[in-house]
């Protein structure tokens, strides 16, 4: 006769890019993909379905590291967004720049006499930072994550020791 088992479930919503690393260290934490439910991906995010038995052994503590374990996650996703935030807003402001230098510049040939030397003066750095926005948002975000990178190293290193003390409970 088979034994009755109950179980707790979880949906969890996360980047399709950080997949692997949730379904790995959920089943640290004695999660298991649910097989009735297939895997969601909506573009870049993804939908995972797990269950857990629910008379397993030392749940109070594993939901602690659990917790923890999804802090780690999202500090790492913090982490790489401020990389590409950054190097985004530095991007938008050069290009934001030359912006205004080229509307200088039509004013300039657009005034009542134009002023052609002043054009010239201001449509120059104006092409020029519309042409340096996406290079100083690569500059920037690489400048960025080499910074970000021993902090996320960390995380991962902290993120797999939780994940560890969570399978030795199991």
């Amino acid at each position: 006769m088979n034994k009755f088992e109950s179980y707790d479930y979880l949906k969890v919503t996360v980047e399709e890019t950080r997949l692997s690393h949730y379904i790995d260290g959920y089943e640290c934490f004695g999660w298991k993909l649910d097989p009735n439910i297939p895997l969601e991906v909506n573009g870049a995010k993804a939908v995972v379905h797990f269950k857990r038995s629910r008379a397993i052994l030392n749940k109070v503590e594993l939901t602690r590291l659990q917790s923890h374990f999804e802090a780690c996650q999202r500090d790492l996703e913090a982490l790489e967004g401020s990389a590409v935030s950054l190097a985004t807003s530095a991007g938008i402001g050069a290009g934001i720049l030359g912006c205004a230098f080229v509307a200088g510049a039509v004013f300039a040939v657009t005034a009542e006499t134009p002023i052609i030397w002043l054009m010239i003066l201001l449509a120059i750095p104006g092409f020029i930072l519309w042409g340096a926005a996406y290079p100083i948002y690569k500059y920037v975000k690489m400048k960025r994550m080499e910074k970000v990178e021993p902090l996320m190293e960390a995380k991962i290193d902290e993120s797999e020791e939780v994940c560890k003390k969570g399978h030795a409970l199991l």
